[in-house]
């Protein structure tokens, strides 16, 4: 009779002792958890919205600041299109609900129209003598709107979420409002802090010489942004930024909080195109002023010294250690693409979770005891040892999901109570393999072995069919679909593992300890 290799023997009492380690907390008291070393796991099951309330959001975007932005953007690009002509404009700006402007030689006005609707063709525009009127089509707009709530719900995810296993729920409703729903949350504020801060990065350049103290008019194309830095009088100081984006948040591919001479930094990396840009800008303007800009204020804007190539840097100002931490996590998230304000905040109570869990339990009991009686009086002692694998196979899930710290929710309770019936069948297929082979004549232990190889390809497939159904949903789903996705995956590899391994190393062991000629319990 052949018996299990080493390596699996010894891969069984490791899997089972880390997830009897990781499942202990979820039936031992708060107290005594806090009692024990800190060596020992003290965390317990995240329960979903569902099971122990939480935090509900409702937020709106504000899709008029971001076309004005995007008008400001455009005015920007229509400047550096006209000066590579070098065509003269005067009173270039957004006005109206549109980009507005004047040719200083009416004459070229027909080359103007002609380059616009070349180089900008999402957009409207009309003419009148050397003025121009310039805005974007409806068409666009709304293709635009779309994408900004695509990437506004996308965004929430990575910074509320980052490792996918909370079972949030972030969904569009009607025009311009996102739904949040984050369960177990202690604290409101930190969320809404999370959520009401648009974290746009650009890198600009200070315009210099220009000093609206004085008088001096903001050119074309430049902005006046307040800074971190303040004035002797203690008032945020003024600066005259561009309005021409060098490097944006976009091509940051990692941030991470750090620490120089002492003082909280972040430290970030771009992306190839990222760095290029970077380095090629601050080669041609050594000795300017290089404005880092988050959220239309201006964090530090230091001189450059010397070419910085290499894609990194860092960004210092006054932070603390918190807000170090968290501007890492906004840029790696990625920026807002506009600002969202709260309009309707409320607390989901825990009652209706209790009442579920309480459901729940009695129906986790009362399946456990019937699957448990019917695997004993069909196949007997073999049946028992599936039972052994089948409550193995709940503890290993519980010690993962605890160990990920992954959120459990209704939907998510159900793909536990699917894969345990899956577990199963495949203990099932296996006895019943087995039993056809004893009925052929086999002898015991080569019937065992017969039932366990030639079942196990039906199993491996109808599970992984199974698995790739789990996986899309976990791909395309959200929230309590996603939670029940990761369940459903978690289950199918346990149930896997404890059939194929764990219940054959139990029939086995039993097998080896019988006298030639025992009748297998299952006959």
């Amino acid at each position: 009779m052949s018996n299990l290799p080493r390596w699996q023997r010894i891969t069984i009492l490791i899997a089972t002792v880390l997830a009897i380690f990781y499942a202990a907390p979820n039936v031992i008291g708060k107290q005594t958890l806090d009692s024990l070393p800190d060596w020992i796991p003290h965390e317990q099951i995240n329960l979903g919205l569902d099971l122990r309330g939480g935090a509900y959001l409702l937020t709106e975007a504000d899709l008029d600041a971001l076309e004005v932005e995007q008008l400001r953007d455009l005015s920007a690009s229509i400047l550096v299109l006209l000066r590579q002509d070098r065509i003269g404009v005067r009173g270039l700006g957004v006005r109206d609900e549109q980009v507005q402007f004047a040719l200083r030689d009416p004459e070229r006005a027909d080359q103007v129209l002609e380059t616009l609707r070349r180089e900008l063709p999402d957009l409207e525009i009309s003419r009148t003598g050397e003025r121009f009127r310039v805005n974007f089509s409806d068409l666009y707009l709304d293709q635009q709107r779309n994408n900004v709530m695509e990437q506004a719900i996308l965004v929430l995810n990575r910074r509320l979420d980052e490792t996918g296993t909370r079972a949030l729920t972030i969904q569009r409703q009607g025009f311009n409002r996102i739904l949040i729903q984050v369960p177990g949350i202690e604290n409101p504020q930190e969320l809404k802090d999370l959520i009401g801060q648009t974290a746009k990065l650009t890198f600009r350049f200070v315009l210099e010489g220009v000093d609206p103290t004085r008088g001096d008019r903001i050119p074309a194309g430049a902005s006046l942004l307040p800074s971190e830095d303040l004035s002797p009088s203690g008032q945020p100081m003024m600066e005259v930024i561009s309005d021409r984006v060098i490097v944006s948040g976009e091509n940051l591919t990692d941030a991470q909080p750090s620490f120089d001479t002492g003082s909280p930094v972040v430290l970030f990396r771009f992306d190839a195109f990222g760095g290029q840009r970077f380095c090629d800008a601050t080669r041609a303007n050594v000795g300017r002023r290089f404005a880092i800009v988050l959220d239309d204020t201006v964090i530090s804007a230091p001189v450059i010294r010397d070419a910085i190539c290499g894609g990194s840097g860092q960004i210092s100002g006054n932070f603390t250690v918190e807000e170090a931490q968290q501007l890492s996590l906004f840029l790696r998230a990625g920026a807002l693409p506009t600002p969202l304000t709260i309009i309707e905040e409320r607390s989901v109570g825990p009652g209706l979770g209790a009442d579920s869990i309480a459901a729940g339990e009695i129906a986790s009991v009362v399946g456990v005891v019937l699957v448990v009686f019917f695997m004993a009086l069909i196949y007997g002692r073999f049946g028992l040892l599936a039972d052994v694998a089948l409550i193995l196979n709940l503890i290993i899930i519980v010690g993962v999901l605890t160990a990920l710290q992954a959120t459990l929710t209704l939907p998510g309770i159900a793909g536990i109570a699917l894969t345990m019936g899956m577990a199963v069948d495949a203990n099932v297929l296996i006895f019943e393999r087995i039993r056809e082979e004893a009925r052929n004549g086999r002898t015991m232990a080569l019937a065992i072995d017969a039932g366990f190889k030639r079942a196990i390809t039906t199993i491996i497939d109808s599970n992984v069919t199974t698995l790739i159904a789990a996986l899309l949903l976990y791909q395309f789903g959200s929230g309590p679909i996603r939670g029940f996705a990761v369940t459903l995956s978690l289950g199918l590899a346990s149930s896997m593992f404890c059939a194929i391994f764990v219940t054959r190393w139990m029939v086995l062991g039993w097998a080896r300890r019988q006298k030639r000629g025992t009748r297998l319990p299952i006959a």
